[in-house]
């Protein structure tokens, strides 16, 4: 089963350019990675210093290792510099007994 994590941030004041880059920076290192299925920065274009991370891993141990990069471990600190706020991070499965993949024609 597959694992989502939906990852918020808040730019303190001014520091809105280093938290793109740093998560940008993230992507394609992330996407390397064994067991990354997803891995994307989204940016509020109405709230500049608002971006959401959303992650798909194969398995929670994927997830796990993956903190345990270089990469992660460097983001981490300069997300320790920018951010406003702690990160909100949601680790969603799918649903029990919601029958898995919707199709199109499912919608």
């Amino acid at each position: 089963m597959s694992l989502v994590v939906v990852a918020q941030c808040l730019a303190a004041p001014g520091q809105e350019d280093r938290l793109r880059t740093a998560l940008e920076a993230m992507i394609e290192p992330s996407l390397d990675e064994p067991g990354c299925l997803a891995y994307r920065a989204y940016a509020d274009p109405n709230h500049p210093a608002s971006m959401v991370v959303i992650e798909e891993w194969a398995s929670a141990r994927a997830r796990l290792e993956h903190l345990a990069t270089p990469h992660h471990r460097h983001a981490a600190q300069v997300l320790a510099l920018a951010l406003a706020e702690p990160m909100t991070l949601r680790t969603l499965v799918t649903a029990s007994g919601a029958g898995g993949e919707v199709s199109s024609a499912d919608r």
